[in-house]
């Protein structure tokens, strides 16, 4: 998938004057593209437009003109963007209730360990490689970046969703299981066409 340039992010005066629509679609995107796996767990599956619009609101929240400051922040965030026969995803782990945060997130060590989390298509596994830097034996994040490397085949039978496709997390202390919609199907094959 083609990464973002300069040219591709609004200046911040015309991003303001656009951003209700552009929210509302992103929204959109956003909810197609959103996995829950369990209660504490979601995938929120990124693409360029995904990616532009973090950017846009960087630069809103951050009040960014300066072109410069513009570029550092699209090389940070083209990583989030897939490369050829890949997805690419924001895992979360989320949990509300302040008390519980560690003792919840440590139970979670090792659900990077590149078994615990993988697409179920048909009889195939894919499973998550996750960006180093997160986690450690003794201390894991609450947001991961996660790809998954498929074939042409498992990418056909995502587009064409021709056998259940599930992800699964298989870890010591959380499992769960999404069968993803048609809609999720099609959002994410569209990342497959460019």
């Amino acid at each position: 998938m083609e990464k973002l340039m300069l040219k591709d992010i609004l200046p911040l005066p015309e991003y303001e004057k656009a951003r209700e629509s552009l929210k509302k679609e992103v929204i959109q995107l956003k909810d197609e593209r959103r996995i829950h796996l369990g209660d504490i767990v979601t995938l929120v599956f990124e693409n360029r437009e995904t990616v532009k619009r973090q950017i846009q609101e960087m630069m809103r929240v951050e009040h960014i003109y300066d072109e410069q400051k513009i570029q550092n922040e699209i090389d940070i965030y083209n990583a989030l963007i897939p490369d050829q026969d890949e997805l690419s995803a924001t895992l979360f782990i989320e949990i509300i209730d302040e008390s519980k945060i560690k003792p919840q997130l440590d139970q979670m060590i090792g659900l990077d360990n590149g078994k615990s989390l993988y697409f179920q298509i048909g009889t195939d596994r894919v499973y998550a490689n996750f960006e180093e830097g997160h986690s450690n034996e003794s201390k894991i994040s609450a947001v991961h970046y996660i790809r998954f490397k498929l074939t042409p085949d498992q990418e056909k039978k995502i587009a064409e969703k021709n056998d259940e496709i599930s992800l699964v997390i298989d870890h010591p202390n959380y499992h769960a299981q999404t069968r993803l919609t048609e809609k999720n199907c099609q959002s994410l094959a569209l990342d497959f066409k460019k």
